[in-house]
């Protein structure tokens, strides 16, 4: 990613930080990704792939550094709530950027497809034509209980402990909403990809939020793929869906 040319995006949050955005171009005019990363990831090293597939797809790719990582400011990572907010700042600067008629994809892995199913039941522009949701969690109140178990720790006495500790020291409510709720209300089609084998965010998890979503929808499971690994494992298989997905469910538009 780092030899490709492209160029450097700063933005100000709804709550003053700064972020950083990279933007790749395929062609001019091309419908357009944008694509956050994960939990305590970054752009450069969760997306790299993601610009070689929306490249293979004829798109141009822009990949966020979410607040609190890497260039963008911030201390502190909210599971989506506030980022879902930095979402809409994003597209919505790149209507200004790249003209009224740009068709936008909101893309996440991780917490990014938690921040992007957050942002699908918001009030979007209608360039926004749909969202990419890999691997993310039905909401931080599952993901938290889920890791807490894994290591063993009591989910009654530390999941308390976390969701005060977000509220004192984060200033946001874990429990505010989640992408369990948000899918209900999304005006926008969503695909939902999972590995098989993931065992970070398992993949009931996305079968949770499929069959809550209230919009045009479809849910691929990629077999034997651990977390964020569903492109590396089938590229085949990833691309096929969403090249489908967006040509049968996206009303009057085609994509390719």
């Amino acid at each position: 990613a780092r030899k490709l040319p492209h160029k450097d995006f700063y933005i100000q949050s709804f709550d003053g930080l700064l972020l950083h955005g990279k933007y790749y171009e395929c062609q001019k005019g091309a419908p357009m990704e944008i694509l956050f990363h994960g939990y305590r990831g970054n752009a450069e090293r969760d997306l790299s792939k993601g610009i070689e597939r929306c490249f293979k797809l004829r798109r141009n790719a822009l990949i966020v550094d979410q607040r609190g990582s890497n260039e963008s400011e911030g201390n502190i990572i909210t599971f989506g709530i506030k980022e879902r907010k930095d979402c809409l700042s994003w597209i919505n600067f790149a209507i200004k950027e790249f003209g009224d008629d740009v068709e936008i994809i909101i893309t996440g892995i991780s917490m990014g497809a938690a921040t992007v199913m957050l942002a699908s039941s918001m009030d979007l522009p209608k360039n926004v034509i749909g969202a990419l949701a890999d691997c993310g969690y039905s909401s931080a109140k599952d993901i938290i209980k889920k890791v807490l178990k894994q290591i063993h720790l009591p989910t009654f006495i530390f999941y308390p402990l976390i969701k005060l500790g977000a509220k004192l020291f984060g200033n946001f409510d874990l429990e505010e909403t989640s992408p369990y709720e948000a899918v209900q209300k999304s005006k926008i089609p969503i695909i939902f990809i999972h590995g098989s084998t993931d065992n970070f965010v398992p993949c009931y998890m996305s079968e949770k939020l499929y069959d809550a979503c209230n919009t045009k929808k479809e849910l691929v499971i990629i077999p034997g793929a651990g977390h964020g690994l569903a492109y590396l494992v089938n590229p085949d298989m990833y691309l096929a869906a969403l090249e489908n997905f967006f040509k049968q469910k996206v009303q009057n538009k085609v994509i390719l």
